[in-house]
């Protein structure tokens, strides 16, 4: 039987009048201890852009963090196009804001979805994710394991074209394949193709045939009762939000009087951080402030580990079956020689003598 017991410290402070009993012990510094360590230590976070090629996913990468990951990129022709695969390509850049260092790692797919033939262009993607995750599963079961670098995804942005009815074929397999990996958050690319309501027809088709089709997308957490509203409210447009209708730009312009990064056109200007243009600055708000730490907990205790408890049953399967190939192989006359030598064993032990000592 275990008794739950709690003990109010009454530490004696003194002051000039009298002693004064403060209920204070210091245990309410840990969460201090622990951001000074993490803030010390750094933090990380592999982000996969994957979609066809001109759907912005660099420019809105370079928006998201106010950087240039793509400033010695080199663009391909049109005969180059034709015979080109999908690449995996890391870019890897040190971020500071505040005191606080992130190390920013985005995983480009140039090549997916541009061929003709479709067939399987996923496949060394799938690959890539499961070789990140391999590589820590072996790093985690070795000894060095206070200096393992995590290069697992946590993330993939996945853009939707903006023409079309919804989704297509190669959007759903691709999903379908990686949605049991990583967290997938589905994005309409350049939303200032669409007018408002042409953007709400086609979110409200994407959702209908993503759960038609089964494919699970990133689910947000659900708030707890004692969060405060503006987060709950916070939450709440993120979830209706989904798919994200974005619009990258890195071009700042002159709207009413302010320089603003928007995109400039002979009927107007499309503001990228004007909430009433696209969802770009939910998204931010979603990948950066409010549920990065929920991705990568994810990835970790729900993707890592269904992959990590894969490979342990198959390192079980594969030790029993090894166990009885070897019964298999072994030549009938060894295990005769086995067989008498118990036999043998068996009669000695059975022998009851005493041995004289003359």
């Amino acid at each position: 039987m275990t008794a739950n017991i709690r003990y109010k410290s009454r530490i004696p402070v003194k002051t000039e009048d009298s002693t004064e009993e403060k209920q204070y012990v210091g245990f309410a510094t840990l969460p201090n201890q622990v951001h000074r360590k993490s803030v010390k230590k750094g933090f990380d976070f592999t982000l996969m852009v994957a979609g066809e090629s001109g759907m912005g996913k660099s420019t809105l990468v370079n928006s998201l963090f106010l950087t240039d990951l793509y400033k010695d990129r080199k663009l391909l022709n049109a005969e180059e196009r034709i015979n080109q695969t999908v690449e995996i390509i890391k870019h890897t850049v040190d971020i500071e804001e505040k005191g606080v260092k992130l190390k920013l790692t985005i995983v480009d797919t140039p090549g997916f979805g541009d061929a003709v033939n479709n067939n399987e262009c996923w496949k060394p993607i799938t690959d890539y994710i499961d070789q990140q995750f391999e590589q820590y599963f072996r790093d985690e079961s070795g000894l060095n394991r206070k200096n393992i670098q995590d290069n697992r995804v946590h993330c993939c942005l996945y853009f939707i074209p903006p023409f079309g009815h919804g989704l297509r074929p190669v959007d759903v397999e691709f999903m379908k394949a990686l949605h049991e990996k990583v967290n997938i958050i589905p994005l309409i690319a350049k939303a200032d193709c669409l007018t408002p309501n042409e953007i709400k027809k086609l979110k409200d088709r994407i959702r209908e045939e993503i759960d038609k089709f089964g494919i699970k997308v990133y689910q947000f957490p659900e708030c707890d009762s004692d969060e405060d509203e503006e987060f709950k409210q916070l939450d709440k447009e993120l979830k209706e939000c989904t798919p994200f209708a974005v619009i990258g730009s890195n071009t700042v312009v002159e709207a009413r009087g302010q320089r603003v990064r928007g995109r400039l056109y002979p009927w107007g200007i499309v503001e990228v951080e004007n909430q009433s243009h696209c969802d770009f600055v939910k998204l931010r708000n979603m990948l950066i402030r409010s549920h990065m730490h929920d991705l990568k907990d994810v990835t970790c205790d729900v993707h890592y580990e269904n992959y990590r408890a894969q490979c342990i049953q198959e390192m079980t399967r594969s030790e029993s079956v090894r166990g009885e190939v070897v019964q298999k192989i072994l030549p009938v006359w060894y295990l005769k020689k086995e067989s008498k030598c118990t036999e043998c064993q068996e009669i000695y032990a059975g022998l009851n003598f005493t041995l004289v000592i003359p």
